[in-house]
């Protein structure tokens, strides 16, 4: 089993070669751009690397200083984001072209070589050598157990610069042995929303109550620095995206990880979300950040459970909000607000938790079929919930981390 990772690095670089490796980042964020503008015709984009290869390869590498694998890099950095505003303008909707401004700079092994306390990176003026900042050996951090671990290798790197200094983010992957699951493979339901960011088939939730606070007050004090209109301003704008940025991945990284370990411990073999297509359209008051954030969650989810030999999927989510996980009854007044009522069979909990149980159920039944049949059911927080309805259902959700325990 492939296990892939990305470790940080705080780097210490000399005033010269500082100036090197930002000219390095300017000029790859300007050929980046060049491309974006070379494969918009006025009407739609192109996207095949190929194409954009012979359209704009000789013309970089005359244009810049850069290494031959910067412009390649540059270039399938510019295809992926068009692919995107592309699919979108596929859906009727507005986008616009993307534009690179954020600094950094991709690295592969033939323009990076890459030492256990340093790095030696290409600039549009030969090389340099950039020092690692570590922490505590005695601690156990990521640098010990992925960067520093002999079975790992690392494919790349990407280098970044914030808040005056310069970060090399390490790609590093190992082919580990898959861990022992259980014979009987289970299923581990999550809901998402906005009120709760996670609510899982076992009764764990996570509230959104401190991910829409902190957006709340980075939207004030943004809109607060765009009233000023100086330079100044516009450079702390930059500043609160990168550290709300920042904050925000922090925050899903950790609920990610307990995601995951809930399943473990749960000891399922599968973890199953809603098809994230087009959710904010689905989802009454998201925003374009509440997609963001459920995409980015997911991700996180999708790398860590590999590591625990889980996969994840996603399902399609018509009628989960609706349909009563006990009896299978499906109506629109069944669910009111946070509450759930069936009207056929009676059962009562929160809507977040039945919806969850739900999610897991619809991808029960893709793998065995409406009959069942196959050893595999629904993770709850007692028993197990099979698409035959055998196994407890629980009469009050298990409210779990990052809430108040309470009976439902």
């Amino acid at each position: 089993m492939e296990v892939r990772r990305t470790v940080p690095i705080k780097l210490e670089v000399t005033d010269s070669d500082a100036d090197l490796l930002h000219e390095t980042i300017q000029q790859f964020l300007d050929a980046a751009n060049y491309v974006v503008d070379e494969a918009y015709d006025g009407e739609w984009a192109e996207t095949r690397k190929t194409v954009l290869h012979e359209q704009t390869y000789d013309e970089l590498r005359d244009r810049t200083e850069l290494h031959s694998n910067h412009v390649q890099s540059a270039r399938d950095r510019a295809v992926d984001a068009l692919k995107s505003t592309v699919a979108t303008w596929s859906k009727g909707e507005y986008a616009s072209l993307p534009t690179f401004t954020t600094p950094f700079c991709e690295y592969n092994q033939r323009n990076a070589t890459f030492f256990d306390g340093h790095a030696t990176l290409s600039t549009v003026d030969g090389r340099v050598t950039v020092e690692y900042v570590l922490p505590d050996e005695s601690r156990e951090t990521p640098h010990s157990n992925y960067l520093l671990n002999d079975e790992f290798e690392t494919t790349g790197a990407t280098l970044h610069y914030r808040s005056g200094s310069f970060y090399l983010h390490v790609r590093i992957k190992a082919t580990v042995d898959a861990p022992d699951l259980p014979e009987n493979g289970t299923v581990f339901g999550v809901d998402l929303g906005i009120e709760n960011l996670a609510v899982t088939s076992t009764g764990s939730f996570w509230s959104g109550d401190e991910l829409n606070h902190w957006r709340t007050e980075y939207v004030k004090r943004r809109e607060s620095l765009q009233e000023c209109g100086t330079r100044w301003a516009h450079e702390n704008i930059q500043a609160v995206g990168r550290k709300e940025t920042g904050r925000f991945d922090q925050y899903l990284h950790r609920v990610a990880s307990e995601l995951v370990d809930e399943a473990v411990h749960a000891g399922c073999t599968t973890i199953a979300f809603e098809d994230l297509t087009d959710i904010r359209e689905r989802m009454p008051n998201a925003r374009e950040f509440h997609e963001w954030a459920f995409h980015r969650l997911y991700d996180y989810v999708e790398y860590k459970a590999t590591t625990c030999g889980i996969t994840v999927e996603q399902v399609n989510p018509q009628y989960t909000s609706q349909r009563c996980s006990t009896c299978g009854f499906t109506h629109e007044d069944n669910r009111h607000g946070e509450s759930f009522s069936c009207h056929s069979c009676g059962y009562e909990n929160h809507a977040d938790y039945n919806a969850a149980k739900n999610i897991g159920l619809t991808l029960l039944r893709n793998q065995t079929g409406d009959e069942g049949g196959a050893p595999v059911g629904v993770r709850l927080n007692s028993g197990m919930l099979t698409t035959n309805g055998v196994g407890p259902v629980p009469d009050s959700v298990r409210v779990g981390i990052h809430a108040e325990s309470s009976p439902v």
